[in-house]
């Protein structure tokens, strides 16, 4: 018996000295590079792009190209007379955050990818993409990305 409760002792502790590695996992967000690329610095912004948005739920440009190891400043501005976001993800993460912006329609966020502009503000995102591929960009306040408030940025390999 006292063989088995050393062994599940041992076990139990063991698994509590890795539940913090794994809880700091990697996951999309500022913590790193996620799917998409990562946070950029302005000191390395190779050029900028304007983004306007308005209230006929569209952006302005809603098709964007960029080379994978560009930092790009995006100057976002809401053109229109609503809250409006911009916000950067991979298609299945935008769709969650959709649905959590469904239930919370008034959260804030403070993230590298994403900025919420009441309207008339201007705000920026600047973002390095490191790998090739496409990244979406979306307004997720409940009904614009619905309407088709959304974007595709294209990254051309190097």
């Amino acid at each position: 018996m006292k063989t088995t409760h050393r062994l599940l002792i041992t076990t139990l502790l063991a698994g509590l000295s890795i539940a913090p590695a794994m809880a700091a996992g990697t996951h999309a967000g500022s913590h790193g590079e996620s799917a998409i690329g990562q946070p950029g610095k302005t000191a390395n912004v190779t050029r900028t792009i304007q983004v306007d948005m308005s209230d006929n739920m569209r952006f302005s440009a809603p098709l964007i190209t960029v080379k994978q190891g560009e930092t790009i400043r995006f100057v976002v501005k809401n053109l229109g007379k609503v809250k409006h976001e911009f916000s950067l993800g991979t298609e299945q993460e935008l769709l969650e955050h959709y649905e959590v912006m469904k239930k919370f329609p008034d959260m804030e966020h403070d993230e590298p990818s994403k900025v919420s502009l009441a309207p008339g503000a201007k705000g920026e995102v600047i973002w390095h993409f490191s790998k090739a591929g496409t990244v979406n960009f979306a307004c997720l306040h409940p009904g614009h990305y619905d309407a088709g408030m959304k974007g595709q940025i294209k990254v051309a390999k190097k």
